[in-house]
């Protein structure tokens, strides 16, 4: 699939005032974009679309550049000790998102100019919990590589972090579009990761993304050019394929195959759960949708802000856990199992 290239560019006022937002305002009126302005890059009105569906699609296809202004970084667990915000959002559209009720009706993409100022807070944090070493994710509110070949901004993270002895830095990505990240001074402390499923169900539910074969072939590319790599197998699906968790032990071993000779990596695993607000925002946007989202095997657990979503049965995950970890550990001796959710 191609780069990235949005129907529609905003531009909050204020972002003209950076180099990067001067820069990019100049390159995209430069290649004839309609260029738009708006007041705040929270509060975007612009945006076409009647229903759900077509407001979602029309949003999907904006980028909107503006100033990051709360530098207060939440947290990050169990991913990181603090979120590192780049961009929000991304042009793909995965039918189970975890971000589908929590991003605005239209989830356009947002990318921010003022990448010194988030940096310099960065530090900050770094220096606040030395000696001890401070992991941030690029990837909690978003997938910034489609955004990167404007801003350049995980290449500048990327080469922040190379210089900071107690600081790491992770983004998770489903897009391949990195070659421009493969010289950067990394120092081994970028770790680049990628969201893996099997090929059934990237093409039934993760539209807009790159093939397995594509994600598997850029992770080759980083991990030669010497980061970390890892990889998240989510959302495991054990309802809508009659072999179950048999298919995600065939993806371990297309992973081997395809990665074969690196087994410094990690991995993530993350079961399907959905809230009963995010089935009916999914049914909005997808009317044809084929996720499984009902059944015996799900069961409602309430979480620990007092709502609740439907999960796998207890039965079901420790089975699949069981597989999934002992069929990494058998192919991948030497890789680390970040967990299993």
């Amino acid at each position: 699939m191609s780069a990235f290239a949005p129907a529609r560019v905003i531009f909050e006022r204020e972002a003209l005032e950076y180099p990067l937002g001067r820069s990019l305002y100049e390159r995209f009126s430069a290649e004839g974009f309609k260029v738009e302005f708006t007041g705040s890059h929270n509060r975007v009105g612009t945006i076409p679309g009647k229903t759900p569906r077509e407001a979602y699609a029309e949003a999907k296809k904006t980028l909107v550049f503006g100033v990051r202004r709360t530098l207060d970084f939440q947290t990050c667990k169990p991913s990181a000790h603090y979120q590192l915000p780049l961009t929000t959002s991304c042009p793909g559209k995965c039918e189970y998102c975890y971000l589908m009720t929590s991003l605005p009706a239209r989830p356009y993409v947002r990318a921010y100019v003022n990448i010194e100022e988030i940096l310099s807070r960065t530090r900050q944090y770094i220096d606040q919990r030395k000696p001890q070493i401070t992991l941030f994710e690029g990837s909690a509110t978003s997938d910034p590589v489609p955004v990167e070949r404007y801003t350049r901004a995980l290449a500048d993270t990327i080469r922040f972090f190379g210089g900071q002895e107690y600081g790491r830095f992770r983004f998770v990505t489903k897009f391949t579009d990195l070659d421009t990240l493969l010289d950067v001074e990394h120092n081994g402390r970028t770790t680049i990761r990628f969201s893996v499923n099997i090929p059934e169900i990237i093409r039934a539910h993760e539209h807009g993304t790159p093939s397995l074969a594509k994600r598997l072939e850029a992770a080759g590319k980083v991990a030669r050019a010497g980061y970390p790599v890892g990889f998240m197998v989510a959302p495991i699906i054990l309802d809508g394929d009659p072999r179950g968790i048999a298919v995600y032990q065939e993806l371990l071993e297309e992973i081997r195959s395809r990665i074969n000779g690196l087994d410094n990596l990690s991995f993530e695993f993350i079961t399907h759960r959905f809230t009963a607000r995010a089935e009916k925002r999914i049914r909005e946007i997808f009317p044809r949708t084929r996720l499984p989202m009902l059944g015996e095997n799900r069961r409602f657990k309430f979480g620990q802000f007092g709502y609740g979503k439907y999960v796998y049965t207890p039965e079901l995950m420790e089975a699949a856990k069981k597989a999934l970890i002992s069929k990494t550990k058998a192919l991948f001796p030497e890789s680390k199992i970040e967990y299993f959710v």
